[in-house]
């Protein structure tokens, strides 16, 4: 996992402390990843990789955890590359 990824995390995560350090098992919704936030960092997140996370990847399965959310960044990251190729 992309450390810059992890601290992009953090101002969305109301529960998570300034500095805390995220493992990829770590449950987004418990440290506080609300709708609304899910939302924000999903732009933050299509912004900061250039990518376009599709609509059917945007599932509670795909929020859950810090870990499933990166796994689906890198399969964009990917696709994304394979698409400028």
């Amino acid at each position: 996992m992309d450390q810059d990824f992890a601290a992009m995390l953090l101002p969305y995560l109301k529960y998570a402390g300034d500095g805390a350090e995220l493992t990829p098992d770590a449950e987004l919704r418990a440290l506080g990843l609300d709708s609304m936030r899910a939302v924000e960092l999903l732009f933050a997140v299509e912004d900061t990789y250039a990518v376009v996370i599709p609509d059917e990847r945007l599932t509670d399965a795909t929020f859950a955890t810090v870990g499933s959310l990166w796994t689906v960044i890198e399969a964009e990251l990917g696709t994304e590359t394979r698409r400028s190729a």
